[in-house]
């Protein structure tokens, strides 16, 4: 199974639902025969690289890069190939922390960050996709929600590691790993300026996360802890909350991308919870408001016009004991 953002005609390989910016996928080779098994169902060997593969005009020659680091457009997909094989004979699960890429091999480790706030997150790659040139890799569900992206494409930069057995393992299971520490705001500035060098995508309809002029301070939190009640990680079997995005037109290409997706201002995102009665006591704790989100109670604080200004509301939410509070850009 490959993962893809749209059906593309003139593929000359055989093509299994996969990929898309809005929880859907679809295009891709074949799986390939499924490893072998061991008591989680789920190993690392033997690693597959695979033949090159044809898709529309555009060629992919699979390759075993052990310094890949590129920056690029991420998309995400959901629960309707829930069950299916991937590209490497594994089984699909939305929940899991996995992904798809084009050319590295199956399976691979990446640490992929936000290029809008700076997390930064371990992935374990075992499909191929997304099928669409203007997309570098496709997260799953699971691994969309632990980034924070939570629609259309996000400016992104993917490099491959090699991680703890502890953690591959904990990865091959299907769980998160601790975030790695934030992205200084130097080198985020320089990974921004090379992003702007990216076309904007054309394949979707939704504007991509903006890519500010000036570096964001690092605002991840390296001791995120997964399920913890604050950011709810759905785990397997669990139902995506059925938010929509509202529509948003189609970005004029004529323009730079900061003009396109300007944010109106900041926002500090104190936590998702499964109890309205918890939400309206932490909204109460830090002078902010509660809304409902398809199953959950968020509860933010803001907007604010600056950074400054956000940043220090986010020092009373850490003060609070809300020590997993971000601050995100007010779309």
């Amino acid at each position: 199974m490959v993962r893809g953002g749209g059906l593309l005609a003139g593929a000359v390989l055989t093509l299994a639902g996969c990929g898309g910016f809005d929880g859907k996928r679809e295009g891709g080779p074949a799986a390939g025969p499924a490893p072998v098994s061991s008591v989680s169902g789920v190993v690392d060997g033997p690693v597959k690289i695979g033949d090159p593969y044809k898709v529309g005009d555009t060629t992919y020659t699979p390759a075993d890069v052990a310094d890949y680091d590129e920056v690029g457009y991420a998309s995400w997909y959901g629960e309707e190939l829930a069950g299916r094989p991937t590209a490497n004979g594994e089984t699909f699960d939305p929940a899991g922390i996995s992904a798809a890429h084009k050319t590295l091999p199956l399976p691979s480790y990446v640490e992929v960050t936000a290029l809008d706030t700076g997390r930064t997150i371990l992935v374990r790659v075992n499909d191929r996709g997304p099928m669409v040139n203007d997309r570098l890799i496709d997260l799953s569900r699971g691994a969309a929600e632990q980034l924070g992206l939570s629609e259309g494409v996000s400016g992104v930069r993917v490099r491959r590691t090699s991680p703890p057995a502890a953690e591959r393992a904990q990865l091959r299971a299907g769980q998160p790993v601790r975030e790695r520490i934030a992205t200084p705001g130097s080198l985020l500035a320089i990974l921004r300026r090379k992003m702007k060098e990216l076309p904007v995508p054309k394949s979707v309809a939704v504007a991509a996360a903006p890519i500010a002029t000036q570096p964001a301070a690092p605002i991840a939190s390296g001791k995120a802890k997964p399920g913890d009640d604050r950011f709810i990680v759905e785990g397997p079997g669990a139902t995506k909350p059925d938010t929509k995005p509202a529509p948003v037109a189609k970005p004029d290409l004529a323009k730079p991308v900061d003009s396109q997706v300007a944010p109106s201002g900041f926002v500090v995102q104190v936590g998702a919870f499964s109890s309205e009665a918890r939400a309206n006591s932490a909204a109460k704790s830090v002078g902010g408001s509660v809304s409902k989100s398809g199953r959950y109670w968020r509860v933010r604080m803001g907007p604010f016009a600056g950074e400054a200004e956000a940043q220090g509301a986010l020092g009373k939410a850490k003060a609070k004991g809300f020590r997993d509070a971000v601050v995100q850009r007010d779309r």
